[in-house]
């Protein structure tokens, strides 16, 4: 498997398969698809985090995006990244194509300067890549959710000491 930055020419097959990939998930608007085409046209999209996963012949098999977000405490805000979405083509789910998505846009965030990543996900998957609760951090989203649901990671030590706050996504998220 090979992971690389996503190029203009996978749009298409990228639209498809995060569509494809939450089709049948319980806990989501089946909006993403259309969510990731808004993100790429913002100023929040950074061309670098957003990456494909490839198989041995070249098929696209999975995708994941990281944008810029704000933690806002008032006077004070402080840059982040969302991890939204991560999608993986249904006959390509738990073999490790999100896991090896994850942590190579971990590595590449890093490089870029980034300290922190805040997602909304599943409470027994995102912990095993050192993602924990956002309350720990002091750290609360403008809309209710699960406590466990809300998680972030520090990518550098301390990355997110003392930046508490509420989590302000960009308008392309529709969250206001």
């Amino acid at each position: 498997m090979t992971i690389r930055k996503e190029e203009e020419k996978d749009h298409k097959k990228v639209f498809q398969l995060i569509e494809e990939a939450f089709r049948n998930m319980e806990h989501s608007d089946h909006q993403e698809h259309f969510l990731v085409e808004k993100l790429r046209k913002s100023d929040a999209f950074i061309p670098e985090l957003s990456l494909v996963a490839e198989d041995e012949q070249g098929e696209i098999t999975g995708h994941i995006l990281f944008t810029k977000i704000k933690i806002d405490n008032g006077p004070e805000s402080y840059e982040s990244l969302a991890l939204a979405p991560v999608s993986v083509k249904p006959e390509f789910q738990n073999k490790g194509v999100g896991g090896k998505l994850i942590l190579q846009g971990h590595a590449i965030a890093r490089e870029l300067g980034y300290s922190s990543i805040i997602l909304i996900g599943h409470e027994n998957y995102y912990p095993r890549f050192g993602y924990e609760k956002t309350s720990n951090f002091g750290i609360s989203f403008p809309f209710d959710i699960p406590e466990e649901n809300g998680m972030a990671i520090e990518l550098t030590e301390n990355g997110l000491k003392n930046k508490k706050g509420v989590v302000k996504y960009p308008k392309e998220f529709g969250i206001d």
